[in-house]
């Protein structure tokens, strides 16, 4: 097993590959067998579901605001501000700026990201482009 100060050197890069859209170095970071909120990706979906981000959120950037780690568990508090296009999350944003949040729980076997506990702070982005009742 990997220690605590390994883990977090291995998010680190994992986070600076994700915000460089570095897709050919991204099986260096995440298990051929991934599994993110139950599904079965592999790197391959995985690095699908990135890309799609990416197409929704051209300036998507990754920043780590609470790291916490426990090997083989790795938690982060993610914070983004950026402008997605057309609808996000089921809210029209339509290129505003939106920032939110996601907390997300890693599992790591053999140095690399297998398991993806992700929830993205929803209520965030609906106080911000959704009026009141």
């Amino acid at each position: 097993m990997r220690t605590r100060q390994e883990l977090v050197n291995i998010y680190h890069a994992y986070i600076h590959c994700l915000n460089n859209q570095d897709w050919v170095n991204l099986s260096q970071f995440v298990h051929a067998d991934a599994v993110h909120n139950g599904r079965v990706l592999g790197v391959f979906g995985y690095r699908r579901m990135l890309e799609n981000d990416y197409e929704m959120i051209p300036d998507l950037r990754f920043t780590i605001d609470i790291l916490i780690c426990d090997p083989p568990y790795l938690s982060s508090r993610l914070v983004f501000d950026c402008h997605p296009k057309g609808a996000f999350l089921g809210i029209m944003i339509n290129g505003k700026r939106a920032r939110f949040t996601e907390n997300v729980i890693y599992e790591f076997s053999n140095g690399k990201i297998k398991y993806v506990h992700s929830i993205v702070d929803k209520a965030s982005l609906e106080t911000q482009f959704l009026a009141p009742l």
